[in-house]
């Protein structure tokens, strides 16, 4: 009995912990599954998907996929113990064997009612798990907005009714589970109880003994146990099913083409030119793009420059391979691409990881070159860490200017040819943005430089203007030149002036 006992024990040890390593290696497979393939994703996929549901794919519904694998270790033993019990059971009475074995067929049928009931109120619980993650996920990332606005109130009403929501689905759910959990307690019970009137007829009638049908009333409440380890595996199903079918979702969706593979790679005299490129947002109902046609000369510095919404950014976006245009062609000079973004985007890392990005062929010395050209350097020379500073996440501890020019470096130190730079020292100060735009160009002299432009210092370094108004470039030419001929661009450039003159005097607003 000592023997058996230390056995017992050492089995529960190494088939618990079999279930937890097995689960959990599971669960990092799927998460690296869907992340796997979230990576292959071009941009365009990202935007028409929200961040906060992606992650929940790759964590909460890989852990409730998984949650039925838990009790599957005991299957071995539980599986043993009812073919050795059921044998027995059978060979010692055919009719009570029958009447006691008669439980399992009938926990096949409650399960399939229950996952019928059960089924779509785990599939709204998840979705709107998946829905709440999205929404923390959005109220944290502008939560400098949120508190800036004072909207704390609003967002947290509006997290908790998405909670109230998730909680009611979990309820239904719950309260289903739990009933179908007390009839699978309650009928072993229910059985023993008919076993024994049956098998007391069955003793008066001499066909058994008072003694086996002892033995066979307690063989059958050692099942019991093993009846519940099922019952527990059949309610774990529909839950882990709703997780897997969220998480099926996102791996068979086909992955899209990379827009870059439709730039056309040329050993053109222009460094980048579209035919006829058109363009409109999933979401939109006008286009963002029409027809347009522009050329940028090699070792040029041309800027975009238009009203809000004109299309500027859009431009730069299909120049840099991040959309595909809806027709037209565009056209890139075999040449490295770089591209610094309207909205710079800073790891949690050091310095020298925002700027390395991981590749170990950049070195200190260009990583501190990048940086001196994004007049940066002197700044982090009075860090504590120097390179190896941690900027916190997203940049936390940096201005916006100082996380504009950590971004630009990330782009030049990977030495592109072509560098497109979407409004990227807006935050900058005129005198700091002339300087770093002007180690730019000479920098490197074959180097072309397209940017969104809104000062006038920095256009006035511009080559090449493209006037941008409606999704069309309306005017090209030299800043002086365009100035000259064209009345609305020549507004433009003075309403941007104005606008810099009142925020930059003491009763503006910069």
């Amino acid at each position: 009995i000592i023997g058996i006992g230390i056995l017992r024990a050492f089995g529960v040890v190494v088939r618990r912990s079999f279930a937890g390593v097995t689960q959990w290696r599971t669960v990092r497979t799927l998460a690296l599954d869907v992340t796997k393939k979230v990576a292959r994703q071009p941009a365009q996929w990202h935007r028409s998907h929200m961040t906060g549901d992606v992650v929940a794919r790759a964590g909460v519904d890989s852990e409730a996929a998984t949650a039925v694998l838990a009790p599957l270790p005991y299957g071995t033993s539980v599986l043993v113990l009812l073919i050795v019990s059921g044998v027995w059971l059978v060979s010692t009475d055919v009719i009570l064997g029958v009447l006691a074995l008669v439980v399992i067929p009938l926990l096949i049928g409650m399960n399939l009612a229950y996952h019928r009931l059960v089924e779509h109120h785990y599939a709204d619980a998840q979705r709107h798990l998946g829905s709440f993650s999205e929404a923390v996920y959005e109220s944290l990332e502008g939560v400098s907005v949120v508190k800036a606005f004072g909207a704390e109130s609003r967002e947290t009403a509006r997290l908790s009714d998405i909670s109230t929501r998730l909680l009611d689905a979990r309820s239904r759910a719950v309260r289903i589970r739990s009933n179908f959990e007390g009839f699978l307690d309650a009928m072993p019970s229910l059985v023993n109880i008919l076993l024994l009137v049956v098998g007391a007829y069955r003793v008066r009638a001499g066909v058994l003994s008072v003694g086996e049908l002892s033995g066979f009333i307690y063989l059958f409440t050692l099942l019991v146990f093993p009846l519940r380890i099922i019952g527990y595996v059949l309610s774990e199903v529909p839950h882990s099913f709703s997780g897997w079918r969220r998480i099926r979702e996102v791996l068979d969706e086909v992955v899209e083409p990379d827009p870059k593979q439709f730039l056309q790679r040329t050993e053109d005299s222009q460094a980048i030119s579209l035919e006829n490129v058109s363009y409109t947002y999933p979401t939109a109902s006008s286009s963002a793009l029409n027809s347009v046609n522009i050329e940028v000369p090699q070792a040029a510095i041309a800027a975009f420059v238009g009203p809000t919404g004109s299309g500027k950014s859009t431009l730069l976006r299909v120049m840099s391979g991040s959309v595909r245009p809806a027709s037209g062609v565009v056209r890139v000079n075999n040449q490295r691409i770089g591209v610094v973004y309207q909205e710079s985007f800073l790891f949690s890392g050091t310095v020298r990881d925002n700027v390395t990005m991981g590749n170990l062929d950049i070195d200190d010395g260009a990583v501190w070159e990048s940086l001196r050209v994004a007049a940066l350097d002197d700044f982090v020379r009075t860090l504590t860490k120097s390179l190896d500073t941690e900027v916190g996440e997203r940049g936390v501890s940096l201005s916006g200017g100082q996380r504009q020019r950590l971004a630009l470096a990330r782009a030049i130190a990977r030495n592109a040819s072509i560098l497109l730079i979407d409004d990227t020292t807006s935050a900058l100060d005129p005198e700091t943005e002339s300087v770093v735009l002007q180690r730019l160009a000479t920098l490197d002299p074959r180097r072309t430089i397209v940017l969104v432009a809104t000062r006038p210092s920095a256009i006035a370094l511009a080559d090449v203007v493209f006037f941008i108004e409606g999704g069309q470039v309306m005017d090209a030419g030299a800043p002086d030149d365009l100035i000259k001929r064209n009345d609305r661009y020549r507004d433009l450039i003075s309403s941007y002036s104005t606008d810099r003159a009142q925020n930059e005097t003491p009763g503006g607003h910069q």
